[in-house]
């Protein structure tokens, strides 16, 4: 019964929320609108059961002496500073207002780190960018053309490498091309067929086949 209650469960809230799309009647609305409900009350504690998970791995970390074990130490005191202070010490339901103390942490404190983090990473995408763009055969060699029509033509190098050609073929309207054309001819062909597989995935799991979730295979 501990695979066969989720399944079932799992299986009438698809069903319900698939038929409620097309029939949006009673009593599919009321149904769906409490299974909503429901979802986000589980929701709000699998947030606390997530939080609660994380500071027992980085209490054992600390207590073990792991690999990099001062990083968990960080964690803990960052947790419970931030728990602290938007619990009691920003006025209750005023924590998002301007000069409060969650107000101030977050400002000050957890959006420079979140700068720092993603200005990081762009060092990672150049790395990774150099190992895609190399032209080892004719796709690789149309990458890294248009990679450079667009980073060039999002510069004012690109056109001023180009000023000598008519507007139509400065590296600035050429970028366009390719972003407002190309890449989103691209984009969309992705987005059907991750369209595609969240349906089969979720029929799948709606019908009981798909069982990883549960732990099965």
């Amino acid at each position: 019964m501990r695979r066969e209650i989720p399944l079932i469960l799992t299986g009438i809230v698809g069903i319900t929320f698939f038929v409620q799309f097309f029939v949006p009647h009673s009593p599919m609305r009321e149904l769906s609108e409490t299974f909503s409900d429901w979802y986000s009350i589980i929701s709000a504690f699998a947030i606390w059961l997530g939080g609660l998970n994380l500071m027992k791995i980085s209490f054992e970390k600390v207590y073990k002496k792991d690999k990099d074990w001062f990083f968990a130490v960080t964690t803990i005191v960052s947790f419970f500073l931030i728990l602290i202070v938007g619990l009691f010490f920003s006025g209750g339901r005023q924590y998002l207002e301007q000069g409060s103390g969650y107000d101030w942490l977050y400002r000050n404190i957890y959006s420079p780190l979140s700068a720092t983090m993603f200005a990081l990473l762009a060092f990672f995408v150049a790395s990774a960018s150099y190992r895609a763009f190399r032209a080892r055969n004719a796709q690789a060699t149309v990458l890294l053309l248009a990679a450079f029509i667009v980073m060039a033509g999002r510069t004012p190098f690109g056109d001023w490498i180009t000023v000598f050609l008519p507007e139509g073929w400065r590296l600035s309207n050429l970028s366009n091309v390719i972003m407002n054309y190309f890449n989103v001819a691209g984009q969309r062909a992705i987005m059907i067929g991750i369209a595609l597989g969240i349906v089969s995935t979720s029929l799948r799991i709606i019908l009981g086949i798909e069982r990883s979730h549960l732990g099965g295979e």
